[in-house]
């Protein structure tokens, strides 16, 4: 079993909610917002992503147990999810920019599954399936993570003009190759789980 510590915990969150990679899906769909309404419709959507993924720490145990679902069978999903969102950071869609919203976006696409995406809400459970005690650090590590998330999406434009797209989408797949690293070791440890048990029973 994985055994997560704050910094760890928080650095795999940042990873996976992927605010660099963010910026241009919530540049795109604030485009017929009001600038001066950019900010609060950001925050308001990562306040909602918090709530969701707040929820899932505190009723993630009780779901696992009535879906019949074990933490190694968690740790080997959350590992397949976390390998497959990886892929796409680092090898985008070619349609994804160009993705047309026509109006105020209100949850989706923004605060889900842009933010609170599968494998956050997976990462979330995996924490607190594994690791219960600590319950109050992995709240702490999602609020330094949504902290982050608030700072760089609400200066995307900024940043975008700053560094440029280029660099940009350079940071993102730089984050997707860190993550699929990440994704094989869970995927691994989960794997080798489950041989050892194969092998006991």
């Amino acid at each position: 079993m994985t055994q997560y510590t704050f910094l760890s915990a928080t650095i795999l969150l940042v990873l996976i909610t992927d605010p660099i990679g963010n910026i241009p899906i919530f540049a795109n769909a604030l485009r017929p917002v009001a600038p001066e309404r950019r900010a609060r419709v950001i925050l308001r959507e990562i306040l909602i992503a918090f709530a969701l993924l707040l929820t899932f720490m505190f009723v993630g145990e009780g779901f696992l147990r009535v879906m019949n679902l074990s933490e190694l069978a968690l740790q080997i999903g959350g590992g397949v999810i976390l390998f497959l969102i990886a892929l796409r950071m680092v090898f985008p869609p070619a349609s994804s920019a160009e993705e047309q919203q026509l109006a105020e976006p209100l949850i989706v696409p923004l605060a889900v599954p842009a933010i609170a995406g599968p494998s956050a809400l997976a990462t979330v459970l995996l924490l607190v399936s594994q690791q219960p005690e600590r319950r109050l650090e992995w709240i702490g590590a999602l609020c330094v993570t949504m902290a982050i998330s608030a700072v760089v999406l609400v200066s995307a434009e900024r940043i975008q003009r700053v560094i440029g797209t280029r660099l940009v989408t350079a940071v993102e797949r730089l984050m997707g190759l860190v993550l699929v690293s990440v994704a094989v070791e869970m995927l691994l440890r989960g794997i080798k789980t489950f041989v050892v048990q194969l092998m006991k029973g």
